[in-house]
This record gives C-alpha cells, structure tokens and sequence, in this order.
C-alpha cells in the first residue's frame, strides 16, 4: 500500500486550501493509499521563528515524510508566491528530504490570475528538496464549498484534480517498481 503525506500551507483554520487536501485525501484512501495530514498550524511560532530543527512536531513530520512515497503540498496564494510559513516549516526539514519520493503541489487563490505562481514558486521549492514534482492543481476559491462534503465546484477542476491525484499513484509505482530492479 502505497503512503501519502499531506502537507497544508495554510494558516487559516477555515481554509479552502485545506478542504481541497482534505478532499484529495480522502479519494487517495478510497482508493487504498494511506495518508497521514498535517498542518503548518500544528507547528508553534516559536519552534519556527526559532529554528528548531529538534522540535518533536518536526521529527513527526520528517518520519511521516521519510515513511511516505509521496507527499501533497498545498497552499493559498499569498503575495503571488505560497505562503511564509509553509516556507517557515519547509526550511526546518531535511534538504533531500523529497529524494525517491514524488511531489505533488496544489494551490488555490482568489482568481486565476495567479495560476503560474504554482509553476514559478512551489513546484521549483520542491524540487530543491529533490522531488520528482508533477504538474500540479491551481484552484480558483470560487471553485470550492467549504461547507459542502465534496467541495469542489467545477467538474474540470474536479477532474483535473482527480487525474492528478492518479498520475501521483502512478508515478509512486513506477518508482517501486524501479527501486525493485
């Protein structure tokens, strides 16, 4: 069974970004992949603002990571870029962390005017972790009911979405299947 890392940028409790990942999660299980979330919420300010690579919430996250066969980064747009503290969390873990593993980013903003910043901003930050990083999902707020069970909107973005989701457990096969030869 393969395992999945999810991993949310937002520092909204009430996040579109969240409920997208959330969602995402929950097809991966349907479909037989463990997933595990986690939030740059769950992190302290100060473990951040600090630098603490020691910190057990960060151990937690570099042993789910380092079990994981892939990971889903999220995060709302924020200045044209993914957000701070998402970069905050990403600069205290391991600088390979994502090697062998593949990388799938996702985020979302007020209009789609920002679509590139997933190209120019967080595929190329998880690609210095080494991921093999794959095109990726933008998502228009309008697009998503944060109270509705299955959030999303759109039926292209839910199938862009989902085809996205399935090339990640694709990939993370061929990467076994590799590894095995």
């Amino acid at each position: 069974m393969s395992r999945i890392v999810i991993l949310s940028g937002s520092p909204s409790a009430q996040s579109g970004t969240d409920k997208v990942l959330r969602y995402a999660g929950e097809i991966l299980q349907e479909d037989g992949v463990e997933v595990s979330f986690h939030s740059v919420r769950d992190f302290e300010a100060e473990t951040l603002a600090s630098a603490n690579f020691k910190d057990a919430r960060i151990g937690e996250l570099v042993a789910d990571i380092e079990a994981a066969d892939g990971v889903i980064v999220g995060s709302p747009v924020y200045k044209a870029s993914y957000t701070g503290i998402l970069k905050a969390v990403l600069d205290l873990l391991p600088e390979n962390i994502l090697k062998n593993k593949v990388a799938l980013p996702i985020m979302s903003g007020g209009s789609s005017g920002h679509v590139l910043a997933i190209d120019f901003t967080l595929k190329p930050l998880l690609g210095v972790l080494k991921g093999e990083v794959l095109q990726g999902v933008y998502v228009v707020d309008s697009q998503v009911d944060k109270t509705a069970v299955v959030p999303i909107r759109d039926a292209g973005l839910e199938e862009r979405l989902r085809g996205q989701l399935a090339e990640l457990v694709v990939a993370i096969g061929r990467r076994e299947v590799r590894q095995t030869i």
